[in-house]
């Protein structure tokens, strides 16, 4: 691990070097685009078909009075401001395949056979994991409180070997691997196209009066490494770019889904990302890349699997084309999402002006994001469909040289854990 450090401590100081200082308060939206108002039926379509916040209409009407009212009106500060902030909340283009699905995703393929459970009825995850004393999720208010989780000696063990399987593989792919923070302000969040403090935020915001204004819990370790870049300009002959980091990731949200019950949906969780920089002309098919490297990782653990090209109202605004990745859950009796990849072309290096150059010419990159491995939802994955009645859990001969040459997982030795009540 010193090896990739000094590597990583080298790859940061080369992006340092390559900082373009020119910064703006207002992104360099794609105006041309959005104030045209021959664009406006398209842009409309894209909006209702997306089922995304922004109105098209008022863009244009604030930019019309804009560029109507002199520079030194003092009027026209606010108008700026008024359309850029309407601008920010439009939804990126979608792939004109994309734009002919309606309500369902298309299935691109299948990947590996279900495993068949003759013998017996196959368990869910967590009464597996509790006959197990393998985790604990309950009575944690002295700690996490809800929504969060414990894993214990061989699922903790698994969680481990699936993290350095993970990276393993990504840097035999010539990816750079990047530690990053977990704390971001809200401009790295808005830029990656995340929308913070509506009433149904995904981000957990930090207390102003203790921990300073404007600081975030990370919901993924995309937009840690999108806000690296920002500000910086990169050969063309230098790109692709790839980057994988492990992070810590911080989710709001809950879900009273049944389906998304247990650790399906938690409020924090490790996951490995991989993020990409291209040249435009290169962004389709690094996008294809990304999703055969998430292909050959899980289909090499063995579970089925299914690759779905999503329709537009899956996108999230940043998106314009993402593909997202259901494994077979047996003990469930559902396929489950353990991973997506998305192409955002340039909403986000727009936002954080990263720019690449060739030659006299000055272009913004396009950037792409997949998960390598999302821990909770891959256990869940391993587990049920690595259940033996007999009281144990195989665990794939791809993760065993990252486990000691371990086999199996057995009931853990550790003693149950009990809540002490606490006398005052």
């Amino acid at each position: 691990m010193v090896f990739y450090s000094i590597l990583r401590v080298k790859f940061l100081r080369k992006l340092i070097y390559n900082r373009s200082y020119s910064y703006s308060s207002f992104p360099d939206v794609d105006i041309d685009y959005y104030c045209n108002s021959n664009n406006f039926h398209e842009i409309k379509q894209n909006i209702k078909q997306r089922k995304g916040i922004g109105d098209i209409e008022r863009v244009l009407n604030v930019y019309k009075l804009m560029k109507s009212t002199p520079v030194t009106d003092g009027s026209y500060s606010s108008l700026k401001h008024n359309l850029y902030k309407e601008l920010s909340i439009l939804p990126n283009k979608t792939h004109p395949v994309v734009q002919q699905y309606e309500e369902n995703p298309s299935v691109v393929h299948e990947l590996n056979e279900k495993k068949s459970f003759t013998d017996y009825e196959p368990l869910e995850f967590s009464e597996i994991t509790r006959r197990l004393n393998l985790m604990r999720t309950d009575k944690l208010g002295y700690t996490c409180g809800h929504k969060s989780y414990y894993f214990l000696g061989g699922l903790a063990e698994l969680e481990e070997s699936l993290i350095k399987y993970t990276i393993s593989s990504l840097l035999n792919k010539k990816f750079k691997l990047v530690s990053v923070p977990d704390i971001l302000p809200s401009k790295i969040l808005e830029s990656c196209g995340i929308t913070i403090n509506n009433n149904r935020t995904q981000i957990y915001s930090l207390d102003p009066h203790h921990h300073g204004p404007d600081l975030y819990l990370s919901g993924t370790a995309e937009m840690s490494l999108a806000g690296l870049l920002m500000n910086t300009i990169h050969k063309k002959d230098s790109l692709p770019l790839k980057l994988a980091a492990v992070s810590r990731c911080y989710r709001a949200e809950t879900s009273n889904v049944i389906e998304e019950r247990g650790i399906y949906r938690v409020h924090q969780f490790t996951k490995v990302e991989m993020f990409a920089v291209t040249t435009p002309e290169n962004s389709e098919s690094m996008l294809e890349y990304i999703r055969q490297t998430q292909e050959e990782l899980f289909a090499a653990l063995g579970f089925h699997m299914r690759v779905l090209d999503m329709p537009p109202h899956e996108l999230g605004a940043p998106a314009y084309r993402k593909y997202d990745i259901e494994a077979w859950l047996p003990g469930r009796n559902m396929y489950g999402e353990i991973s997506s990849c998305s192409n955002c072309t340039d909403y986000q290096s727009r936002r954080l002006n990263i720019k690449f150059k060739d030659g006299n010419h000055h272009g913004y990159v396009h950037t792409l994001n997949g998960t390598a491995c999302a821990i909770p939802r891959m256990l869940i994955a391993l587990v049920e469909n690595n259940q033996d009645p007999k009281g144990k859990i195989s665990i794939p001969k791809t993760l065993q040289s990252f486990t000691g040459g371990k086999q199996y997982i057995v009931r853990n030795s550790i003693p149950d854990l009990k809540l002490a009540k606490i006398k005052k």
